[in-house]
């Protein structure tokens, strides 16, 4: 018999509007997408080398848990091989099923689905790795992930999670399942970090009381930067997203820099981090190791520019934020949650009928 492989690290991630540009809005949204060849559906810039970077390194697992209904499975499947994209692990939602057993509450709901898919995945590792978390301001992401977190750390009793599958609408076998998996988990304090990607532009301040543990992203430069600092990424693989990002012409090396001084600005990104992260990429820029296409800046002025930000940056204190991770009101998340989703809904119908 086999040994089963080493883990080092654990990526969880989502796909639509965290790894790809999706529209699922209203229907006409749902029905684009489900039409959409595999050459159609677009990344975001620089999702795919953050992605490869982590999936080269040794003992890292890539796991991806969508909202995507199974039918799906083959035209997902294909694009994340035409971006290169490896993984271990690919669980999308099987809505069908809920329509036929009339579980129509089940086909929204994203804490019910997420949380004990996420939770079967860990308890079949039998891990303590850690583990970094993918997702987007459009849905629930932010209360999942922490939620999660919090389980398999054991900070959440088995009465507690009840009342937040209650008041996240989840069914009673569903609840029951859930509660039930925990049981197998092997308890340790392992989420490392949540990234959430502001597809929507939320305002950044809304996810401080996520505590540090959580950073909201506007592009995966910031998510390469702070994996960065995790220990999670080397300089080199930074430069890596970093070029992807500019051979789309959606970013400049001054866009760049910016959102460098935003993660610094707000405190996400320690100043002598960036330092040493400019110092270590302008040594991988003119050590041969990265090979760059000839229309894109050289390497070394993409580690110089980040140098400048650095310093422009001096000695401005950045914005306060949490140091810890909070105890969290799950129950009044959920609430919230829904009777948001519920006035989305009822605003794209009074939108139609007007």
């Amino acid at each position: 018999m086999s040994a089963a492989p080493y883990i080092r690290h654990v990526i969880r991630l989502d796909l639509d509007k965290t790894y790809l540009r999706s529209e699922f809005d209203t229907l006409t949204d749902l029905v684009k997408s489900a039409m959409e060849s595999p050459t159609e559906k677009q990344a975001f810039p620089g999702a795919p080398a953050l992605l490869r970077s982590l999936r080269q390194s040794e003992g890292h697992r890539v796991c991806i848990v969508s909202g995507s209904p199974t039918q799906m499975r083959r035209v997902l499947a294909a694009k994340l091989a035409l971006d290169g994209v490896e993984y271990d692990e690919f669980v999308l939602k099987n809505n069908l099923r809920n329509l036929l057993r009339g579980r129509f509450r089940a086909v929204r709901a994203q804490v019910p689905y997420k949380l004990p898919t996420l939770l079967a995945s860990r308890a079949a590792l039998h891990t303590t790795a850690p583990e970094t978390l993918f997702g987007d301001d459009a849905e629930a992401d932010a209360i999942v992930y922490c939620l999660y977190a919090d389980i398999i750390a054991g900070k959440v009793p088995p009465d507690e999670l009840e009342r937040i599958l209650v008041a996240a609408r989840a069914y009673d076998d569903d609840i029951a399942h859930t509660i039930e998996l925990v049981k197998s988990l092997v308890i340790q304090d392992s989420v490392q970090r949540i990234l959430i990607h502001l597809d929507q532009r939320s305002p950044t301040a809304s996810f401080a009381r996520y505590g540090a543990r959580l950073v909201p992203i506007f592009n995966y430069f910031q998510a390469a930067l702070v994996l960065y600092a995790d220990g999670v990424l080397s300089a080199r693989q930074v430069l890596f997203v970093a070029r992807e990002m500019l051979a789309s012409r959606e970013f400049e090396l001054t866009t760049l820099a910016n959102s460098m001084q935003d993660l610094l600005r707000r405190g996400r990104l320690l100043v002598d981090v960036a330092r040493r992260l400019a110092e270590e990429a302008a040594e991988a820029a003119t050590s041969g190791a990265l090979s760059g296409a000839t229309n894109l800046p050289p390497l070394d002025d993409i580690a110089e520019i980040f140098r400048d930000r650095v310093r422009q940056l001096g000695g401005t204190p950045p914005l306060e934020w949490p140091a810890e991770n909070p105890q969290l009101d799950y129950v009044s998340l959920v609430d919230a949650e829904h009777h948001e989703r519920r006035e989305k809904k009822r605003s794209r119908i009074r939108g139609r009928r007007r």
